[in-house]
């Protein structure tokens, strides 16, 4: 079973992450779903959105769960009944999960694209990235603050949150492997910090609320 990675990200926090490199028969060997999810998997067209989808529950294992331990409220957020926090993502050929025991936690993994470079302004003032040498880079940087984006707003998760008006991402090299955020919203700032690697051409980040 292909686990591609652990991160101890901090105290209390580990990262799981998978690549997808087998089948889904036999990604299926050892799972039992609950009636919602196999509903759910049952309706997915994509044969790599089912192996991921069961590759995640084989992280669940590897962080001590199975499927029955994990619910979703209203607007979609996963949540486990032990009340620790947790944070799903998949992208192509790799998934991940992170957990939190008392800190809330966002992740996301992104394949890098320079498709990213078309939507860029929607998401980020994208004047501040024009001293970056060459496009790569340039299509480096925005994955991650997407990434960062996206996470944070797993963890927020309010209707009506805007990427580019309410979630700043403080500036960094791509040395720092890590960053901080601020989120402003109807008056409330909330504070993160993030983390991000990369490999194999994706790009994952994490993000943990600051107490």
């Amino acid at each position: 079973m292909p686990l591609y990675k652990t991160i101890a990200a901090a105290p209390g926090v580990k990262v799981y992450i998978w690549k997808i490199e087998e089948s889904e028969d036999e990604l299926s060997k050892g799972i039992v779903l609950t009636d919602h999810c196999q509903k759910r998997m049952d309706c997915m067209k994509s044969q790599l959105h089912r192996q991921g989808f069961l590759s995640i529950r084989h992280l669940l294992a590897e962080a001590g769960y199975v499927d029955q331990d994990l619910f979703y409220d209203d607007v979609g957020k996963p949540h486990l009944k032990d009340g620790r926090h947790i944070s799903i993502t998949h992208s192509h050929t790799f998934t991940g999960i992170i957990i939190g025991d008392e800190v809330e936690v966002g992740i996301d993994i992104e394949m890098q694209r320079e498709k990213i470079l078309r939507i860029a302004n929607k998401f980020t003032p994208i004047e501040e990235y024009k001293t970056l040498a060459n496009t790569d880079a340039l299509v480096r940087k925005l994955t991650i603050v997407w990434g960062a984006k996206e996470s944070l707003y797993k963890i927020y998760a309010h209707p009506g949150l805007s990427f580019l008006y309410h979630v700043d991402v403080k500036d960094f090299s791509f040395d720092d492997t890590g960053t901080t955020a601020e989120i402003l919203f109807h008056g409330d700032t909330s504070y993160y910090l993030i983390h991000f690697l990369e490999f194999e051409g994706f790009t994952c980040v994490y993000a943990i609320k600051s107490s």
